[in-house]
């Protein structure tokens, strides 16, 4: 399950957070409970404004366990971020999160591309987005979206989900059933 950001996670988030199996793979670490929360006020603001959706992933039992993100959203395209603290980890919470992040972007936002960017070092994201199959590898840079970062682009494999990929997925998986 998912939920908008809330001020009121950020002590749970933060310790998920800091865990040196998670701190190196966020996008946006923070040092201190206060600093995190600052973060955290900042993102709420820049998500009024429309430059980024962010939600909070939740167990089976509404408790937040980590984070997912869309950043630098232009011409209806932005790149994903997420972590789930270490304890969560191959239980299923990725993939469920993501999938129900997608259906939001794709059906609620209008966002049409999603790139992920994911370290070369970082073997499980990798490997998770290899197995979504509606995800490709992309390592052709859009220059629109990765201009600030150039230096860094050869540490990082890019993978992307398009909206008709995502929604072809899942009339494939509504024939299926059907069928069974």
């Amino acid at each position: 399950m998912l939920k908008k950001r809330e001020l009121s996670d950020c002590r749970v988030l933060f310790e998920l957070m800091s865990d040196p199996a998670v701190f190196p793979f966020v996008r946006h670490r923070a040092n201190s409970y206060e600093e995190f929360l600052f973060i955290t006020k900042q993102i709420m603001e820049q998500e009024e404004l429309g430059a980024l959706i962010s939600r909070t992933i939740l167990d089976e039992y509404g408790h937040p366990i980590g984070l997912i993100n869309l950043y630098d959203i232009q011409n209806r395209a932005g790149f994903l971020a997420t972590w789930i603290g270490k304890e969560y980890f191959g239980k299923g919470y990725n993939q469920f999160a993501k999938e129900a992040f997608l259906n939001e972007l794709f059906y609620e936002h209008q966002i049409e591309t999603v790139y992920m960017r994911i370290r070369k070092e970082n073997v499980r994201s990798r490997t998770a987005a290899e197995k979504l199959p509606y995800c490709e590898r992309h390592n052709e840079k859009p220059e629109h979206l990765c201009m600030n970062d150039n230096a860094s682009l050869n540490q990082y494999d890019l993978y992307l989900i398009q909206k008709s990929s995502y929604i072809m997925h899942l009339e494939g998986q509504a024939a299926m059933i059907d069928v069974v």
